[in-house]
């Protein structure tokens, strides 16, 4: 029969967030309810109780989470009770054209859970990316669930839901980063500085991390700069060069969102190099580049949705190598907080005080 949970609620545009109880029914056919143990402070939330995302208020927040798997509905067969696992917002269909062509992780048609969780009164709950975690339990479609090694704590396995796993693939999946490649990365926020992480995992020998922000600049040397420019004090597109003995970066990463970096992340690349865009814009910004640039400089402009991630692939693996002290997710975590606490969160990550705060529940 439903339960009853506490979750952090957006319930208007613009308006603090409240903690109130939250309705989540049985997991109908292909759907599973799981128990959350973390959930990351991710600034996607913030964008939707901002009204950035849609309008759909209102909004169960929270999506970057693990934890453990309580019941499974009709159907299920990729997870099972007491699976711990680590929620990912595209649950690929297998049947689309991309799926097709054996590239699931372009899948067109990835899909949520088909029942509503609601607030006590009825009222139908819109949760974030399909997910709503900023919750007790929740529930999600079971192929939102991939299953990992449980000897990682969920306040770190979580973050590879969303921002880590963005960061990390935008350099090994989308840049292809390879051995030997020199990288630069605009924009050392959480998302930014796991790109640099996944160019260090690729084997990178020069890795840049760009940023307006000391203090960030700082905390992108635990994640693997090699150098680092402050580009409001030197031009970083010369600055890159001269790292790069005149010749820019063979993989140039954008993780702000802003035109003025795509812009710069487009010259400091070399000849034949790659921008990889992970930075998410709004609808009303625009690029202007000289066509004869594009051109003639040849290589590649790419978009990086989730990293290029298909967690089936990609969760398990990261874990293995966080779990092998390999990887450094536990360097992401700044503060765990209690529910109550997410507002206060959304303040200090605007803010740029913390990489990561992070719901334990």
């Amino acid at each position: 029969m439903p339960q009853t949970v506490k979750g952090v609620v957006a319930m208007a545009k613009g308006e603090p967030v409240t903690v109130t109880d939250i309705v989540i029914p049985d997991p109908g056919p292909g759907e599973a309810v799981v128990a959350i143990q973390a959930c990351g402070v991710c600034h996607t939330d913030l964008h939707y109780r901002e009204g950035g995302i849609n309008d759909e208020f209102p909004f169960l927040l929270g999506h970057e989470a693990a934890g453990t798997v309580e019941s499974v509905g009709e159907g299920v067969t990729d997870v099972a009770v007491g699976d711990y696992v680590i929620l990912n917002w595209r649950a690929v269909c297998g049947q689309c054209r991309s799926c097709a062509k054996g590239k699931p992780q372009y899948c067109f048609a990835t899909h949520n859970a088909t029942q509503k969780m609601t607030l006590a009164d009825g009222t139908e709950l819109s949760p974030a990316l399909g997910i709503g975690a900023f919750c007790e339990k929740t529930l999600v479609a079971a192929g939102q669930c991939t299953k990992v090694d449980e000897a990682a704590p969920p306040e770190v396995a979580g973050l590879l839901g969303c921002g880590v796993m963005a960061g990390i693939g935008a350099a090994m999946n989308t840049g292809n980063v390879g051995r030997g490649d020199t990288v630069a990365v605009f924009g050392c926020g959480g998302v930014g500085n796991a790109a640099l992480e996944g160019a260090r995992l690729a084997g990178a020998r020069t890795i840049i991390a760009v940023d307006i922000d000391d203090q960030k600049l700082e905390w992108a040397k635990d994640f693997g700069a090699t150098h680092t420019v402050n580009s409001s004090q030197v031009d970083a597109v010369e600055a890159i060069r001269e790292l790069t003995d005149g010749n820019g970066v063979d993989v140039a990463i954008e993780a702000v969102g802003l035109p003025q970096t795509y812009e710069q992340a487009f010259y400091a690349r070399d000849l034949a190099g790659t921008v990889v865009l992970v930075g998410v814009p709004n609808p009303e910004m625009k690029v202007e580049l000289p066509f004869i640039e594009i051109f003639g400089r040849g290589g590649a402009l790419k978009s990086s949705w989730y990293g290029d991630c298909l967690p089936s692939r990609d969760f398990p693996m990261l874990i293995d190598l966080y779990l092998q002290g390999r990887l450094n997710l536990g360097g992401f975590v700044s503060e765990t907080i209690d529910l109550d606490a997410v507002e206060e969160a959304f303040h200090k990550m605007h803010n740029g005080e913390v990489l990561r705060s992070v719901v334990t529940l």
